[in-house]
């Protein structure tokens, strides 16, 4: 009686896997006959002035979230474990694992506004550049983040001197704060695609303000000054520096309820696209418990405002549970509309948040990619 429950049970969710699939390749065939409207279909930007390249990553981005949520990893392509990336390659670990790339592909800027040449993770900005058009010419989707120095102190992200303050309209640090937006936005203009035209980026700074850990996070500004900053932060790059390929992202960290992720939202006119950042800290069922609630409070938010929306960083460092993909992470976020699920880098061998070749969850992770609303490069080059 019991072996032929299992049966039942294992054939009823082939079943159910196969009616998934055949609504994704229908989905799909629609998606490609429909390029042009897809192109054509206006969107409501926080920027009145956004390329139509933008205006239809957007779209692209709702379309995608209607069949599942496409899989990102963060700097996937510039480096991995024992290999970095010195201009003449194209490859990730999550290729070599899946063979297929990651849909979503996250950057950052963090120390361009020191001037520096390369990123506070040592990637080259010109090697950025590159990777970002690459990525983009092939289909995927750019997200990038910006972990700015504290500009009192002069510190890293992570120093906590209150500085929000000394930035803002009349304060004394503000000229500072121009040149470094003047950094940002010289980064985003040059980014082009072969036509010329400006490859569009779902921008995502100054996030997780829920938190304590960043200058610009809970305790070292106000919600006021928060708000404030994010809407000058704006208006100079749209308005001043006429940088017209950006999505904005407001994306905390892990919050209580509604209120509590709204602390410090800064107006719907400055942003596009809601998001927040979830990682796996402690035990499995705690996880899962943070991301069935905070996804819940992310849904009925971006719901309310007609947003889409994103689990916006999220991940388990080492991967140590072998079936973590299906059976912690997938049984949590699948179905709930989110766009997109971005994993952190694979920095070294006691940090990395995406398998690689042997890695003890690259089986399970396969199964994972090959599920039908699970969505990498090769799925999301099909909406268009």
């Amino acid at each position: 009686m019991f072996e032929s429950l299992i049966s039942i049970s294992t054939k009823s969710e082939k079943i159910r896997l196969l009616f998934v699939k055949i609504i994704l390749l229908l989905f799909i065939v629609s998606s490609c006959k429909s390029t042009t409207a897809l192109m054509r279909k206006d969107a409501q930007l926080a920027d009145a002035k956004a390329t139509k390249e933008t205006k239809y990553l957007y779209n692209r981005i709702n379309a995608l979230s209607k069949v599942g949520y496409a899989f990102g990893h963060q700097d996937a392509t510039a480096y991995g474990m024992g290999w970095k990336n010195d201009g003449k390659l194209y490859k990730s670990d999550v290729n070599e694992v899946t063979g297929d790339h990651p849909a979503v592909h996250g950057f950052e800027l963090g120390h361009l506004e020191l001037g520096h040449t390369q990123n506070l993770d040592t990637v080259n900005f010109g090697l950025m550049k590159t990777l970002i058009r690459k990525a983009h010419q092939k289909g995927g989707i750019i997200t990038i983040s910006w972990h700015p120095n504290n500009p009192v102190s002069l510190k890293s992200s992570w120093d906590h001197t209150p500085a929000v303050y000394a930035i803002l309209k009349g304060a004394p640090l503000h000229q500072k704060y121009r040149a470094w937006l003047r950094k940002v936005a010289d980064f985003m203009l040059d980014l082009k695609d072969a036509s010329g035209n400006a490859i569009p980026v779902a921008f995502r700074p100054f996030h997780e303000m829920s938190g304590p850990w960043f200058w610009w996070g809970e305790g070292h500004c106000s919600s006021e000054e928060y708000k404030k900053l994010w809407q000058e932060t704006f208006d100079i790059l749209t308005n001043d520096y006429e940088v017209h390929n950006l999505l904005y992202i407001y994306a905390p960290d892990v919050v209580e309820d509604s209120a509590g992720y709204l602390k410090y939202y800064p107006g719907d006119n400055f942003v596009d696209m809601l998001g927040i950042d979830i990682y796996h800290k402690r035990s499995a069922e705690e996880f899962m418990t943070i991301l069935k609630k905070d996804l819940a409070i992310l849904k009925k938010v971006a719901t309310d405002k007609k947003m889409p929306y994103a689990l916006t960083e999220s991940g388990l460092n080492m991967i140590p549970i072998p079936n973590w993909w299906t059976q912690v992470l997938d049984k949590e976020i699948g179905g709930t509309g989110i766009a997109w699920a971005l994993f952190w880098r694979n920095a070294w061998p006691n940090h990395y948040f995406a398998p690689f070749t042997g890695q003890g969850s690259s089986e399970d992770f396969v199964t994972f990619k090959n599920l039908p609303h699970v969505l990498f490069l090769k799925d999301i080059k099909k909406i268009r």
